[in-house]
């Protein structure tokens, strides 16, 4: 049974359809491509988590 969080990531993709989507990932943006993306993706993401942490602790500190 899959799980509501597992539904809600893949759409009820099912494993043929994610295999289909990452070849074609692939053919747009090549092998060298894409671990630069992931790289930055990464990037994004902890800075956006930073910025988090950041206003929870204005927060805390104006009470």
């Amino acid at each position: 049974m899959l799980s509501l969080k597992t539904l809600l990531f893949f759409g009820g993709l099912g494993a043929p359809e994610i295999l289909i989507i990452a070849l074609i990932v692939l053919l747009l943006f090549g092998g060298k491509k894409i671990p630069e993306m992931m790289r930055g993706l990464g990037k994004g993401v902890k800075s956006f988590k930073d910025g988090m942490k950041e206003g929870e602790e204005e927060v805390k500190s104006e009470k």
